[in-house]
């Protein structure tokens, strides 16, 4: 499909850059011995109004001597990873098949800790109108779903829902993703723009309450509780600021131990403060839907969560034969599991 040539090109378009920047940046520490002079600020891209772990871990103390420079926001994974992984940002976070597709194009960059999850409170949902005739996944065929972005989450899951739901390759080729803003996902449906969309969080509470859709089937119905995706860091930074990286992760993984055990509106108070404070020019009102952290085991990284989506990445060519987890991640870095 042409959507897969589009995502593959982009990889290759990473690569690409990589060669020409070497890696380089600003934020590469000096050829010394690890450890010397590691970098203490570290680049990164947003999400608007809403606070990410890294930005929680700062606001906490988390992160010690170690700041956040935020560089703008973004609204997609892959986006974000390639951005790190070409030393515009030095950390990214993505679905967990979109860090498999930008290392199988040749990205020297690791994942070290898990940052997103879906749990019973926490997940995507994917929502057609009330009166749809939309029902089962043989129903999708000939229809359009709205997504965030391409080769993503929310492509993975409806492919597997799809093809666990009996059908064929080229009836799955049939059911059209179409590229809606998050924040229009719910408005496009209603219109009647797209036949189904993607909600979480925030956007799927709110679409809920405003009444008239409905719930096919979710990722939390098709594999429970996982982690969906991780933070990356380029190998490089890795290897010049060790104890910078343990600290970003550590400081993550504390982030995420604390939204688990914290009571939800003290949750939700902190994220309020932070976003105020900010400045962005933000709206906090969409706050009070938080739920769950939804990261499982503090952020810890294990082998299926990639290997589930083998199935998936070998659909659309990503990947010939079945992944070797092993060389896409580390939790070397995790203080709270690490040994």
């Amino acid at each position: 499909m042409k959507r897969h040539l589009n995502i593959l090109s982009a990889a290759a378009a990473v690569v690409i850059a990589l060669t020409v920047s070497g890696c380089g940046g600003p934020s590469v520490a000096g050829t010394g011995a690890p450890g010397a002079n590691e970098v203490k600020e570290l680049r990164y891209q947003g999400w608007a109004n809403t606070v990410t772990l890294p930005e929680l871990a700062e606001d906490l103390g988390y992160l010690g001597d170690v700041k956040l420079n935020w560089v703008g926001n973004t609204i997609s994974g892959p986006q974000d990873i390639q951005s790190a992984a070409t030393g515009q940002t030095d950390f990214g976070g993505a679905f967990a098949g979109a860090v498999v597709k930008l290392i199988e194009a040749g990205a020297p960059v690791k994942a070290v800790i898990n940052y997103y999850g879906e749990d019973s409170k926490t997940f995507n949902g994917y929502y057609v109108k009330e009166d749809s005739p939309i029902r089962t996944a043989r129903d999708f065929i000939g229809k359009k779903i709205a997504v965030n972005t391409l080769g993503a989450h929310s492509e993975a899951v409806i492919n597997t829902y799809l093809r666990k739901n009996g059908l064929s390759a080229d009836e799955i080729k049939q059911v059209q993703l179409v590229v809606v803003p998050p924040n229009d996902t719910e408005e496009a449906i209603r219109r009647g723009q797209v036949d189904a969309g993607s909600l979480g969080s925030i956007l799927q509470d709110k679409a809920i309450a405003n009444g008239g859709l409905r719930s096919v089937f979710s990722d939390f119905n098709l594999f429970g509780s996982f982690a969906g995706g991780p933070y990356v860091l380029r190998e490089d930074f890795i290897a010049q600021n060790p104890n910078t990286a343990r600290t970003f992760t550590t400081g993550v993984a504390k982030a995420i131990e604390w939204e688990r055990t914290t009571p939800r509106k003290e949750v939700i108070a902190r994220f309020t403060k932070i976003l105020k404070e900010r400045g962005r020019n933000e709206n906090p009102a969409a706050l009070q839907y938080w739920k769950s952290v939804g990261v499982p085991n503090k952020g810890e990284i294990k082998d299926e969560d990639f290997t589930r989506w083998n199935e998936y990445l070998k659909s659309v060519g990503i990947i010939k034969s079945d992944l070797d987890p092993k060389k896409l991640y580390t939790n070397e870095f995790n203080g709270l599991i690490s040994k």
